[in-house]
């Protein structure tokens, strides 16, 4: 007790009453953690002496390690000389404070001292210091109050300082120790390393600029991308590089192996959510620490300012006025860092999680078999890569903001507690009983969303649906309809989009009003028990007050944030959660030795394929299967053997070559593949990129055997009449190329890469007969397939006679395996005609054929159709326009007029007229504060009046809430409905231009920017724009010095402003062009994933698709940089105007000036509107340049508004029957698809007799397909006429002529909607009428079996195989009553058994109608009137068929003999 008294001979010695005594807090919490520190570090020091190795760091890193210890020792021995001196004056000596200054300084000492030996890193990177340095500050909490409370300047800003630098250097030490760790782990430890002294990442983009601390802090580094930017426009090239850390493939693999972990340990349901914490949940933590100093350094502000006022109060001469009005601007400077830096930090994790999260979601896509991806729309995977991740990555802001932000209400209301005492209670009590309604109305925006976000998925798969068919839909004039549709759903996407913005308003009008009620309450309160206020007490009040709108503000956000990113991780969970279908790839022996010999003649050794009682479904792992595709299958396949599978449309084939890929479920048996494999899907998928990317794709190039393929595949002279050649650009699913051109293309790339086994879909029925025979000779069966075993689906007879084996399939089974010769004699001989298999009088026909094949090179040229060939000056995929320089005022104007001008002004008056309500609320207290000594008016009278303003200002926020959110729905819904019209009414060729994942990004991305994230970014624009109107007119009338400032600080504000914005527009811009290639390859690799699979190129597709998102990611990093740089800056000028305002006040008060600068109340009002101005000038920019940067997205809609529309009206009315008799004629018609390109049709002439069947054959390329799209006027002529029954097609309605046309196109087309919608649309027909024709398309029995009219169609049609579903569109086409009916090679898909019934059905029950088919099979046209026979877009012969194929000099003769039909 002794050694107590003298340690604390004048104070208590734990409790004082108000708190914990200073002795104790000195001695225990200060010396105590102290000497823990001492002994931490020497015990490390001794265990660590003999540790050996190198731990490399920055050189900014080594000079702060050492520099804050100095500044920490510095100010410990600046600490004891003030206590030595006033020891000597006589003062009672403090031993508590002496041990605790003489502790901290032997602690700092000791840190020097271990800096000298080769272990100081080992010690100060140790996990159990690095944590004892976190919670080290903790413990000077106490002191940091008591210090506070005693009104000490002196003393406040010295403790806040040590602590500071406790702080900082616990900070330090993590981040050192973090980053040695992940060197450790890293891949890339080896060049980090080699690094000597450490060079930042950022700055390798800038070679003149070293990498020192000042640069890191300043973002110094985006300096030359600023000087680019305003003097050029910025490319790519001028970005910043990436740091290692935020590559995407690093990003990818640290994501993926913690969600491999979680599969691991939680097989039955993974989540997501704590994938992302696992991986990046650590960094993320440890900037929560920097969210704490930084949060609650914003409170020193308001005490700074209560000291400030009760300065200028009390009159006092001190000096400690000016440390007072310094240390504002100091606090607010020092904040500023935190602040950047937290946001930078966090910014950087936010990038690094959205690469992970999209190169995972494509991975997946990668290597989900078609089947298990069946639960899943493709509009809801392409929602997952849009709206899901970003949803996702925005929970990194939330997470902190839901401790962060009542964190800092709870520290306001401590505050508010020390300045009214409980009166702040009756403020507290508002926030308490609105926390019931926003937990309703939190669940009722969840539901919302919910709903919303199933609705966008349903409209964005409409929206790929209509962008992909859309050619077809124009053939149809279905168009409107589809959109219709289209708008149904986005009409139910905007009704709960509605809800949530309502919603929100809701919110909003409860967090924006509680401030001002809360000083309603609280002042009143306050009064009335009472006290008087003083302008001490109400202006730091106010303050406070500040310091609550933007926690309480965003509250209701981080909810709704929340709300998001948990929905979006669970839907994304359980797509990643899809089961991967791998092939069994290896030795078939075991499978094979245990089969009966019954099934299979072969050894284990000599068999590539085999399947054993194997049955499968198109259904995912977790639907129930109701029907078998292929039900018990038995089969082996011989190595190096070509086996042809026949059998009707719809038995299996295309499902027996997905179940060899691992594509279908596998309900029981098993299936064996070994070796390579690629494939050739029944629909070539063609790759956007050039001619050699997408043969030898992503393999090595083999200039001798590239040169063979060609040739073999007949692409040579395609190749040729290219300008570039094999390095010619091919549109987004082969859009510029033709259906034959397509399917060589697809072949050429199998056939390259030589693999063991080789699957052909149909390959064959896309060509005409002499390219299928030059095929079949040079290709299949040439010496590059050699020794490859090859299945081949056709119905080919060529191809079939030329095979080892035939497999036939009929409803899912293999009914028959044998030779071509044996087929005949066997009980399923019905699948080929017998008279054209290999009897010896056919060989020597095949073996002449084949001849002429071999010597006919000339003749198998493939002329363009125009598009097909393009020129350099004029590439038929345009490059994505990006606009220059700042946002047009157009844009905003034209915004405005999406939203309504009449509530456009009603919210921009609402806004105003809500900040003058606020100002005069703050006004009204000034003038309370200074009048109280007077007692001029009783106190209900200034509550009156304070609580008119309040009223006011609620119901004005309502009013500004409730008309943003309509205004915002009044232009999501114009933006949408305006930009579907413009696409539905423009012409094919701009589709054949544009990807369709470019457009799809503007009805996605850009769309829910629209919907969603601009009306929220400029309701924040228009609030920080009225509010600093608001600081601005106020300041000026109550601090008269404030003018002088007013010039030069708006001189560099905006050279500042206009410095950054030409830059960020620039940025933003890159931003949206680098993020289409990232959708256009999500979408085109769900279409060609089965190839992909095949080919075994997954890992060529991630590293391209990851190459994108690199190119995004560098944009984004260079924009969150730039951004943080203007912000810094402006809040520098901001906290010189606080430090300015504050000076002039002392200055004013002492004196010195000529003029009055107000009473104490103006004076406390000036104060506390010039502190806020450090955020909300910062903020008011940060939301101008981000509107501009979401108007980017309103900007590239606006394009698309531009866009040519085709020409739809007509000055000829039709009759309801017209075509009367179906008769065409073409007058010298000239037709090119592009200025620059040679005509598709050159100045033709013909006439097709009305009633009359006529086929169109000609080579691929020929201008077959050209004709068609001039009588539809799907591409405009560029002379001549098409008269049809007398009228010039040019003279009608657009719309009006295609319906009065009936189509089959070449690709079959089918929606996901009921058979019935698919087949009449229109309910124009009833069920037996429908019935009826299906029965005419032999497809009756396979409808019935399937579910009848009612089924529900998957996409595309998936529920069908090729062949059926051209079925379908045959009996499509013959509900419709119409005298022309265009038969686009519809039986290229279909086996010879059923395109000889549908010839017969066309003949008799098509009988008096005009009939122009365009064929390659001559079977299906030999029984026509007539044949037109075209070459280079000129017709060439006409003439009977069964005349003109007895002529051996005809063209068609030739054609005939090279089919053998």
């Amino acid at each position: 007790m002794e050694f107590l008294k003298f340690i604390c001979p004048s104070s208590p010695y734990i409790w004082d009453g108000n708190g914990i005594s200073r002795c104790f807090s000195d001695i225990m919490l200060g010396f105590g953690a102290s000497m823990v520190t001492f002994i931490i570090i020497v015990v490390l020091g001794i265990t660590e002496r003999t540790t050996r190795g190198r731990r490399k760091i920055y050189l900014y890193e080594k000079v702060f390690l050492l520099l804050l210890p100095v500044i920490g020792a510095c100010m410990a021995c600046f600490d004891l000389i003030l206590l030595l001196s006033n020891t000597r004056r006589g003062r009672p000596a403090l031993y508590h404070e002496w041990l605790l200054r003489c502790s901290q300084l032997l602690v700092w000492a000791t840190i020097l001292l271990i800096s000298r030996c080769d272990c100081w890193l080992f010690v100060l990177s140790n996990r159990v210091l690095c944590f004892w340095w976190l919670m080290k500050p903790f413990l000077g909490i106490p002191t940091l109050l008591a210090t506070f409370s005693s009104l000490e300047t002196f003393s406040c800003i010295n403790e806040s300082s040590i602590i500071l630098v406790d702080v900082l250097f616990g900070i330090l030490v993590n981040i050192i120790r973090m980053k040695q760790s992940s060197r450790t782990n890293s891949s890339m430890e080896e060049l980090l390393l080699s690094c000597e002294m450490g060079i930042d990442d950022r700055s390798r983009s800038n070679p003149g600029v070293p990498a020192s601390f000042l640069n890191l802090m300043t973002f110094r580094s985006i300096n030359l991308v600023m000087e680019h930017g305003a003097k050029k426009q910025l490319d790519f090239d001028d970005l910043l590089q990436l740091p290692i850390d935020m590559d995407p493939l690093f990003c990818h693999d640290s994501l993926f192996n913690c969600w491999e972990d979680q599969r691991r340990h939680r097989r039955s349901d993974p989540s997501l959510f704590w994938t992302v914490c696992y991986a990046y949940g650590w960094p993320y933590m440890c900037l929560g620490l920097l969210k704490v100093l930084n949060d609650c350094l914003g409170f020193a502000g308001p005490l700074l300012l209560n000291r400030l006022i009760k300065y200028l109060q009390e009159g006092s001469v001190h000096f400690d006025g000016y440390l007072l009005a310094i240390s504002l601007g100091l606090t607010s400077i020092l904040k500023s860092f935190l602040d950047t830096q937290y946001t930078f930090r966090l910014s950087k994790l936010k990038l690094k999680l959205r690469s992970s999260l999209m190169t995972v979601i494509f991975r997946k896509c990668l290597h989900v078999g078609l089947a298990e991806r069946s639960k899943f729309s493709e509009g809801e995977i392409q929602t997952f890569m849009s709206v899901d991740v970003d949803r996702t990555v925005n929970m990194c802001n939330s997470f902190h903001d839901m401790w962060s932000l009542p964190l800092q209400i709870g520290i306001a209301l401590y505050l508010l507690y020390t300045q009214v005492q409980f009166a702040f209670v009756a403020g507290i009590t508002i926030t308490i009983l609105l926390i019931p309604v926003n937990k309703w109305i939190a669940e009722l925006i969840a539901s919302a969303t919910k709903n919303m976000m199933e609705q966008k998925d349903e409209r964005v798969r409409r929206t790929g649906e209509l962008l992909t068919y859309i050619r077809t839909l124009k053939m149809y004039g279905w168009e409107l309809l589809f959109s219709s549709w289209l708008m149904k759903t986005r009409s139910l996407e905007v009704k709960y989009l509605a809800t949530r913005k309502y919603l929100d308003a809701w919110c909003v009008f409860f967090w924006a009003t509680t401030p001002t009620l809360f000083s309603l309450f609280t002042f009143g309160l306050y009064v009335m028990m009472g006290n008087q206020l003083d302008a001490a007490t109400v202006f730091t009040c106010l303050a406070l007050f500040n310091n609550l709108i933007s926690p309480l503000n965003s509250f209701p956000w981080v909810i709704n944030g929340l709300i998001d990113a948990v929905i979006s991780t669970r839907r994304l969970s359980m797509f990643l959660s899809c089961f991967e279908n791998e092939p069994l790839r290896g030795q078939a022996n075991s499978s094979l030795s245990s089969c009966s010999s019954k099934h299979f003649n072969f050894r284990a050794e000599e068999v590539d394929i085999v399947m054993k009682d194997a049955c499968c479904a198109w259904s995912s792992s977790a639907q129930e299967v109701k029907e078998l595709i292929l039900d018990h299958v038995n089969l082996a396949i011989p190595k190096g053997s070509l086996v042809a599978v026949i059998g009707e449309v719809g038995s299996g084939k295309s499902s027996l070559l997905n179940s060899i890929l691992g594509e279908m479920k596998l309900i029981e048996g098993s299936i064996y593949s070994s070796g390579s494999v690629a494939y050739v899907p029944q629909i070539p998928w063609i790759l956007s990129g050039t001619i050699r990317d997408n043969i030898i794709f992503g393999r090595d190039y083999d200039p001798i055997r590239y040169s063979a393929v060609l040739e073999a595949c007949a692409l040579n002279t395609d190749v040729s009449l290219m300008v570039g050649g094999d390095m010619a650009y091919i549109g987004e699913k082969g859009v510029n190329l033709s259906g034959g051109q397509r399917a060589r293309l697809a072949l050429a790339r199998a056939v390259y890469h030589g693999s063991d086994l080789v699957m052909l879909d149909d390959v064959l029925s896309a060509v005409d007969a002499q390219v299928a025979c030059w095929i079949l000779s040079n290709a299949i069966l040439s010496p590059l397939m050699d020794q490859k075993t090859c299945i081949l689906c056709t119905h080919n007879i060529q191809a079939i006679s030329a095979a080892d084996m035939v497999v036939i399939m009929d409803k899912g089974q293999v009914k028959w395996v044998g030779s071509p010769t044996d087929c005949s004699s066997s009980p399923y001989a019905s699948f080929v005609r017998q008279e054209e298999l290999n009897s010896p009088s056919e060989t020597e026909a095949q073996i002449e054929s084949r001849d002429t094949c071999m010597g006919v090179q000339e003749s198998v040229v493939v002329e363009s159709e125009g598009i097909d060939i393009m020129d350099a000056t004029d590439n038929i995929i345009r490059v994505e326009e990006r606009k220059e320089g700042r946002v047009e005022t157009t844009v905003y104007m034209n915004y405005a007029a999406f939203c309504g001008w009449y509530i456009t002004v009603i919210t921009c008056l609402s806004a105003l007229l809500m900040q003058a309500s606020r100002n005069g609320n703050d006004l009204w207290l000034s003038y309370w504060v200074d009048t109280t000594a007077l007692e001029e008016h009783p106190t209900s009278f200034y509550l009156a009046i304070l609580c008119i303003f309040s009223l006011a200002n609620s119901f004005l926020t309502l009013v500004r809430a409730f008309s943003f959110a309509y205004g915002g729905l009044c232009a999501a819904i114009q933006v949408h409905n305006n930009l579907l019209k413009k696409l539905v009414n423009a012409p094919v060729a701009f589709f054949d231009q544009t990807p369709s994942g470019r457009i799809l990004n503007r009805l996605s991305s850009d769309l829910y920017t629209i919907d969603d994230s601009l009306p929220f970014i400029l309701n924040i624009l228009l609030a920080n724009f009225v509010g600093l109107l608001g600081i601005a007119l106020i300041l000026s009338a109550v601090q008269v010095m404030f003018l002088l400032l007013i010039l030069p600080f708006s001189y560099i504000y905006s050279k500042i402003q206009f410095y950054y914005r030409a830059t960020s527009r620039e940025l933003r811009r890159l931003d949206s062009v680098s993020r289409s290639p990232i959708y256009a390859s999500f979408s085109e690799i769900l279409d060609g994933s089965s190839t992909i699979r095949a080919f075994k190129s997954e890992d060529f597709f991630l590293t391209r698709f990851i190459e994108h998102v690199k190119m995004y990611q560098k944009t984004s990093y260079s924009e969150i940089i730039a951004s943080l740089w203007l912000s810094l800056r402006l809040q520098f000028l901001a906290a010189f105007v606080v430090s300015y305002i504050a000076v002039m006040a002392i200055v004013g008060s002492h004196g010195h000036l000529p003029i009055n600068l107000g009473t104490p109340g103006l004076v406390g009002l000036a104060l506390s509107y010039a502190a806020p101005v450090v955020s909300l000038l910062g903020s008011f920019l940060t939301s101008f340049t981000e509107t501009e940067k979401e108007l980017v997205s309103v900007e590239r809609v606006l394009q698309y508004m531009d866009i040519p529309q085709e020409e739809l009206q007509g000055h000829k009315v039709l009759d309801v029957e017209w075509p009367f008799q179906g008769e065409i004629e073409f007058r010298n018609v000239t037709l090119r698809y592009m200025p620059s390109l040679p005509p598709a049709l050159r100045d033709l002439n013909l006439r097709i007799a009305g009633g009359t069947q006529v086929g169109i054959v000609g080579r691929t390329g020929a201008g077959k397909s050209s004709i068609l799209n001039a009588l539809f006027r799907l591409n405009p002529i560029c002379a001549g006429h098409i008269i049809v029954d007398g009228i010039n097609i040019a003279d009608v309605s657009l719309r009006d002529l295609r319906s009065r046309f009936a189509v089959v196109p070449q690709t079959p087309f089918l929606f996901k909607g009921s058979l019935r919608e698919n087949l009449d649309p229109f309910n124009s027909s009833d069920d037996l009428k429908i019935w009826k024709a299906l029965e005419r398309c032999h497809i009756e029995e396979e409808v019935r079996a399937a579910g009848g009219l009612d089924m529900e169609m998957k996409e595309s049609g998936t529920s069908f195989s090729v062949g059926q579903r051209q079925l379908l569109c045959l009996a499509r086409s013959f509900l419709k009553s119409t005298m022309v009916l265009c038969l686009d090679e519809c039986t290229a898909n279909v086996d010879t058994q059923t395109a000889s019934k549908l010839k017969d059905a066309i003949s008799s029950e098509c009988r008096g109608l005009t009939v122009v088919t365009i064929a390659h099979r001559i079977s299906t046209i030999l029984h026509m009137d007539n044949v037109l026979v075209l070459d280079q877009g000129i017709l060439v012969e006409q003439g009977r068929p069964e005349v003109l194929v007895q002529d051996e000099s005809s063209i068609f003769s030739s054609f005939a003999k090279a089919s053998l039909m």
